[in-house]
């Protein structure tokens, strides 16, 4: 069946609005031609999304999400993703926005990897914060 599950690993934080969270991530994953198996958005301090980056991708460094595609055809979104609440708070004051506006970009951004876009290069950047805006401003 498929279904969003939100988790907090350890520090006390829950999604604002989870049903309708819900409900604008399927959307968008509907938008986009894919079909929902299972998402995992798992909820960490700094120190733990550290921890994963280093172990799992050999990256020394700090990021607001990491996201696993457990998926295992093409069109179908099935992952894990975790997401660092200190670095949403920081760049949302960074980027002069709210902590919900930057938790909603982070979060779509995870599905928009499932779903197949890719950040690495400029052009994919910008394709991929594209994307975001697009879901950003359906979310009612």
């Amino acid at each position: 069946m498929a279904s969003i599950n939100f988790f907090s690993q350890s520090l006390p934080f829950k999604v604002p609005f989870p049903r309708k969270t819900s409900s604008w991530i399927k959307s968008a994953i509907k938008k986009e031609k894919h079909s929902l198996t299972e998402l995992n958005f798992i909820f960490c301090s700094d120190e733990e999304l550290h921890a994963i980056n280093l172990q799992y991708l050999n990256h020394d460094d700090l990021t607001d999400i990491i996201t696993f595609d457990n998926s295992e055809q093409t069109g179908d979104v099935e992952g894990d993703i975790y997401i660092s609440v200190d670095r949403v708070k920081e760049n949302a004051a960074l980027y002069n926005t709210s902590f919900e506006i930057e938790l909603r970009r982070v979060l779509i951004h995870g599905v928009l990897h499932l779903m197949g876009y890719k950040d690495k290069s400029p052009v994919q950047k910008k394709e991929m914060r594209k994307k975001e805006d697009v879901y950003l401003s359906l979310y009612k």
